[in-house]
């Protein structure tokens, strides 16, 4: 079972095992909970997707979110989408499958994945303060085209507490991108989700596998607890 050790101030009770994080090198990385993923007549449901399967993740997200303001963390939320001409859209993400709208089409909360249409910006539920960064991303990985690692450079960050949607696509990506940049990552999986229970699971295990070959797996209880216990 996930988290079941006694808190030890500072340390995440996560699995394959416990981490030890420095607090201020932690930034909260919110991936892409956008209204277009999120709700009726996104991009989500065009490709024939049950979104409410994603508003699981939205409290626990919520709830570390709130702690993370509180102390002070480092909060960073993701957006994936294009510009208006499609310059940054490849045809091969653009032309697959058979959605009933494509990336670009109008849809009812504006073209479907475009940036500032209201379907790209994120849900009101954990909407950023204005002190929040906010990274608009072209792809399924938050560092890909984006001034990410610019950004946790500057803020001499080291460890990312990884939540969002979905859990084996973007949120696994971005994983892997980090990790490859010698970031730990804390993945909190009840704040993540995906349209597909098993490939969260699935998406989840990947992560953790091997002694954590990309990091870790921690409940939202477990890093909850662990911030309240390093900052008493």
């Amino acid at each position: 079972m996930l988290n079941s050790a006694k808190p030890t101030k500072g340390v995440i009770g996560a699995e394959p095992e416990p981490i030890k994080l420095d607090w201020p090198a932690t930034a909260l990385l919110i991936i892409d909970m956008q209204r277009d993923f999120m709700e009726p007549g996104g991009f989500g449901e065009t490709l024939g997707n049950d979104v409410s399967q994603l508003a699981r993740a939205v409290k626990p997200i919520g709830a570390v979110l709130t702690a993370a303001r509180d102390t002070g963390m480092l909060v960073i939320h993701t957006r994936e989408g294009h510009l208006p001409d499609l310059s940054d859209a490849p045809p091969a993400k653009v032309e697959r499958g058979a959605p009933s709208l494509r990336i670009g089409d109008p849809g009812p909360m504006g073209r479907i994945l475009i940036r500032g249409e209201a379907g790209h910006d994120i849900i009101p539920e954990l909407y950023p303060l204005d002190s929040e960064i906010v990274i608009d991303k072209p792809g399924k990985g938050a560092f890909y085209a984006t001034e990410l690692g610019d950004v946790l450079e500057k803020y001499g960050i080291e460890n990312l507490l990884v939540c969002g949607v979905t859990t084996e696509v973007c949120v696994n990506t971005t994983v892997r991108e980090a990790n490859d940049r010698g970031y730990r990552c804390v993945v909190i999986s009840d704040g993540c989700a995906s349209y597909f229970p098993e490939f969260h699971e699935m998406g989840l295990k990947m992560i953790k596998a091997q002694g954590g070959i990309f990091g870790w797996v921690a409940n939202s209880a477990a890093v909850l607890e662990a911030m309240k216990v390093s900052t008493t």
